[in-house]
């Protein structure tokens, strides 16, 4: 290493009020009486209150999503396990008995404890299987209470579905997506 490519930093010259670290303590305090009185405390009485939530955006308890002939949506094609960061997801595909699809999932297994709730298999689902609710007090006595099978996030499904819609992207080579209007959900009802 050359010489003029190394710089010496010393120490910076602190003053006699400086080294007793006052001012830096009384920047401190300064700034915690401000937000002190400034900003509305935001605590709630939890479970008596419960803060409202960002339907669109609120990422809390996961579901499983039907489609149009109630039948579960997805196509077991692993992407939402795969794109899954926490490895939560446990996926196990079978023939589908229907014409409209090749697989479904026989098995859909989703441990909750494990989930760092990131929104990723929302995202990597194509055709809008999966979902994050805005469901967030969920209790559980066990850690297999917590293990989400495909029955309990249909059940989760059924229970939300009025709170937020299924968004239904239109997706080229699956019949009955994208035709539900105004994003309302149509339970019950057969493709069209």
């Amino acid at each position: 290493m050359k010489q003029e490519d190394i710089i010496e930093v010393g120490l910076p010259e602190l003053s006699a009020a400086e080294r007793t670290y006052l001012p830096q303590i009384f920047d401190g305090m300064r700034v915690t009486i401000r937000h002190m009185f400034r900003h509305k405390a935001k605590t709630v009485e939890y479970p008596e209150q419960k803060r409202t939530q960002r339907i669109e955006n609120y990422r809390g308890l996961h579901r499983l999503n039907r489609d149009q002939r109630d039948r579960v949506a997805c196509v077991s094609c692993f992407m939402c396990s795969t794109a899954c960061p926490a490895n939560c997801i446990h996926i196990e595909a079978g023939e589908a008995p229907w014409d409209d699809r090749e697989k479904y999932p026989v098995k859909f297994e989703i441990d909750e404890l494990r989930c760092i709730y990131c929104g990723m298999c929302e995202e990597a689902c194509p055709v809008d299987a999966i979902e994050l609710t805005p469901e967030y007090h969920v209790v559980g006595r066990s850690r297999e209470e917590m293990i989400f099978d495909k029955e309990k996030l249909l059940r989760v499904y059924d229970e939300t579905k009025n709170l937020k819609p299924r968004k239904n992207p239109k997706i080229t080579g699956y019949a009955g997506t994208g035709n539900r209007p105004n994003n309302r959900p149509t339970a019950g009802k057969e493709p069209t």
